[in-house]
C-alpha cells in the first residue's frame, strides 16, 4: 500500500481516473532502465522520476560538459567533469525520496547490454549513438522487453516504442541498418536545441507511464515525428518486417554516432538539382512526405510515396535510375535511403540538402515555405 507521504507526494496524479491507486502501484512496482542520462535522458529521468517509478536504471559512462548544458537540464555548470550517472541518480534521490535508483557509470555493451536489461521491465533508449541503439534493440528483443525510442536533430525529433507485445514491430523493421557513415550528423555537426530534447524526452517519458499504468495508446507500431521549428506533427505506421526469432546480440556494434563526420551519404543541393533538371538530366524524384505536406508544395514531377509506404511500394520504384529522395528538411528522406540501399537498389540515390524547405528559400521563391 501506499503510505500517507506517497499519497501526498503523488496525490495529483491520483485523481486521475486513468491512474488512481491501482495504475500508481503498477508505476510504484516497476523497474526502469534509462540508457543514456544525456539531453533525452534528463527530462526522462526527471519526470519518471517525480511519476514515481519505483526503480530506474541509469546507464551512462560518459561526464558532464558544459557545451552539453543547455540540453542536459539535470546538471550545474559546477558538475562539469562529474559521471552523468552518478550527478544525476544524487538529484533525484533529494527530488523523490520514494525510489531506488541505480546506477552504471559504463556504456553499454555487448558484453554487459543483457545482464544490465534483464533487471528491468522497461528500457528507455536516450542515447545518441546508433550502435547504441540497435544494441539496445537486440538485446530488448532477445529479452523479451518492450522500448521507448526517441532521437533528436535540430529542431526534429522521432518518439515509437517497439517490442511491446509479441506482434509489435521492433527498431531493426523501421531502419534494418545502421545508416552509412556520414549520412546522419551528430549534434555536434548538425547542432540541437534544447526545447527539442526536452519535448522529445516529455514524449518518450509519458509513453512509459501509459505502458507501466496500462492506460492510453502507446505509439506500438507507430512513428511520431514532430517538427518544432513548424509546429507540425505526423505518425507514420511501422509494419513487422523482421524476424525476432533471429534477432541476436551481436558481437560488435561498429557505427558511432560520435564519429559521423565523413559525407558517405550522396546529397545534391537545390541549386545543383535545379541546374540538372535544367539541363534535362535524368532523375527520379520521390517525394516521401505526407499527401497533406505534397499538396501545400512539392517539386514539378516528384513522385509522392509517403515514407510508411516504401516499404511495401519499393517495386514502384526503377530499380536502375538515379533518385533524388526529398522530404521537408532532409531526415526523413535520408532515412529512406538508408532503407533503400540496405535493400539493394541499383541507381545512385541522392539526398535533397535541406529538402522542400530549403528548395523553396534557395529556387522556386513562389513556392511557400511551412
Amino acid at each position: 500500500m501506499l503510505t500517507s507521504d506517497e499519497r501526498l507526494y503523488y496525490s495529483r496524479q491520483l485523481l486521475l481516473p486513468q491512474i488512481g491507486d491501482a495504475g500508481q502501484q503498477r508505476l510504484r512496482n516497476a523497474r526502469v532502465l534509462v540508457v543514456g542520462a544525456g539531453g533525452l535522458g534528463c527530462p526522462v529521468l526527471l519526470y519518471l522520476a517525480a511519476a514515481g517509478i519505483g526503480h530506474l536504471g541509469i546507464v551512462d559512462g560518459d561526464t558532464v560538459a558544459a557545451h552539453n548544458l543547455h540540453r542536459q537540464i539535470l546538471y550545474r555548470y559546477t558538475d562539469v567533469g562529474q559521471p552523468k550517472a552518478t550527478v544525476a541518480a544524487a538529484l533525484l534521490r533529494e527530488r523523490n525520496p520514494f525510489i531506488q535508483i541505480s546506477i552504471f557509470t559504463e556504456f553499454l555493451t555487448p558484453e554487459n547490454a543483457a545482464s544490465i536489461a534483464s533487471g528491468y521491465d522497461l528500457v528507455m533508449d536516450c542515447t545518441d549513438r546508433f550502435e547504441a541503439r540497435y544494441l539496445i534493440n537486440d538485446v530488448c528483443t532477445e529479452l523479451g522487453k518492450p522500448f521507448v525510442y526517441g532521437a533528436i536533430h535540430r529542431f526534429e525529433g522521432q518518439v515509437s516504442v517497439f517490442n511491446l507485445h509479441e506482434n509489435s514491430p521492433t527498431y531493426r523493421c523501421l531502419f534494418p541498418t545502421p545508416p552509412a557513415e556520414g549520412a546522419i550528423q551528430n549534434c555536434a555537426e548538425a547542432g540541437v536545441m534544447g526545447t527539442t530534447a526536452g519535448l522529445i524526452g516529455l514524449y518518450q517519458a509519458n509513453e512509459a507511464v501509459k505502458i507501466i499504468a496500462q492506460t492510453g495508446n502507446p505509439l506500438d507500431g507507430r512513428l511520431l515525428i514532430v517538427d518544432l521549428l513548424n509546429n507540425s506533427k505526423h505518425i507514420f505506421l511501422i509494419k513487422p518486417q523482421t524476424n525476432k526469432r533471429k534477432i541476436r546480440i551481436e558481437k560488435q556494434y561498429t557505427t558511432d554516432c560520435q564519429t559521423i563526420a565523413k559525407p558517405a551519404m550522396r546529397t545534391i543541393s537545390p541549386q545543383e538539382l535545379y541546374q540538372q533538371l535544367s539541363k534535362g538530366s535524368a532523375y527520379f524524384l520521390l517525394d516521401v512526405r505526407e499527401p497533406e505536406e505534397f499538396a501545400i508544395c512539392h517539386i514539378a514531377n516528384s513522385v509522392l510515396i509517403p515514407m510508411h509506404e516504401v516499404p511495401a511500394r519499393s517495386h514502384e520504384l526503377p530499380q536502375n535510375m538515379d533518385m533524388v529522395v526529398i522530404c521537408h528538411h532532409g531526415v526523413r528522406s535520408a532515412h529512406v535511403i538508408n532503407y533503400l540501399e540496405a535493400t539493394g537498389h541499383q541507381g545512385k540515390l541522392y539526398n535533397l540538402a535541406g529538402g522542400v524547405h530549403a528548395w523553396a528559400l534557395e529556387v522556386d521563391n513562389t513556392m511557400p515555405t511551412y
